[in-house]
């Protein structure tokens, strides 16, 4: 049996996927400043989750942060140190997994980020 019957209708968001890189042109000190660059776009669906969830885990672990769940088509070379933006809100991303290491799709659980820039913390 599949994991996922139909993938294909549960992804009704586009997110945009990006990391900080190096620029490409020098600034005023002869440096290559780093700006935010856009990995990929993705179809993704986004699912709710909440920290009262994980309740006998100890307080401020990575788990009880968690408010969403992003799924996409598996993609190699997503990283933890990325970001989605999705329908204008900003999600930093905690973990991602592949549910059993099938290739298939990748939950990637993420935060709201707090001020709604786009400035990294």
């Amino acid at each position: 049996m599949a994991y996922r019957i139909n993938l294909a209708s549960d992804l009704r968001h586009r997110a945009v996927i990006r990391r900080m890189a190096q620029g490409c042109e020098k600034d005023a000190l002869g440096q290559y400043p780093v700006e935010p660059e856009r990995v990929a776009t993705v179809w993704c669906s986004v699912t709710p989750q909440t920290g009262s969830l994980l309740s006998g885990r100890p307080a401020e672990t990575q788990l009880s942060r968690t408010t969403h769940k992003v799924t996409i088509r598996y993609r190699k070379g997503i990283t933890a140190d990325m970001w989605l933006e999705i329908e204008g809100e900003t999600y930093d991303i905690l973990y991602i997994l592949d549910p059993y290491l099938r290739h298939e799709t990748l939950e990637i659980f993420c935060e709201v980020r707090a001020n709604g820039s786009t400035e990294r913390v």
